[in-house]
């Protein structure tokens, strides 16, 4: 996969993941109907748990030799979020026009990609 796609992708995901954490560690109170709707009494657990691992996500696309367990770890958060869109939230959340959905969406195939990519990283699959 060329270099610069790869680079793209990397920041398209972390720009997605990353913009939401302001809401999410703010206690924004969407961020806060949102996760309530999905977890209940135990929204802020979740909102700043969500928040912290998305963070890491981020930080480890970056990070040489790491940018498979960046991939899966967003490959896993982004699959939560689409499945709770389509079972829990509705796919448009207060009138938002798509934007949480698409965006999860749209990191979930980037990090697909970027798992692809980084398969010869991958410690599971590695030929030593």
């Amino acid at each position: 996969m060329n270099k610069y796609l790869i680079i793209t992708l990397k920041i398209v995901v972390a720009i997605i993941l990353l913009q939401t954490l302001y809401f999410k560690f703010s206690g924004a109170q969407e961020s806060i109907d949102l996760f309530t709707k999905i977890a209940g009494e135990n929204e802020a657990v979740m909102r700043i748990g969500t928040g912290i691992l998305e963070l890491i996500a981020s930080l480890l696309l970056f990070a040489p030799k790491k940018t498979w367990l960046g991939a899966l770890l967003t490959l896993e958060l982004m699959s939560g979020a689409v499945i709770s869109h389509l079972t829990i939230l509705a796919i448009v959340q207060n009138n938002d026009h798509l934007t949480l959905f698409a965006a999860a969406l749209i990191a979930l195939i980037a990090a697909v990609f970027l798992l692809y990519a980084s398969k010869k990283e991958l410690p599971f699959l590695s030929k030593k």
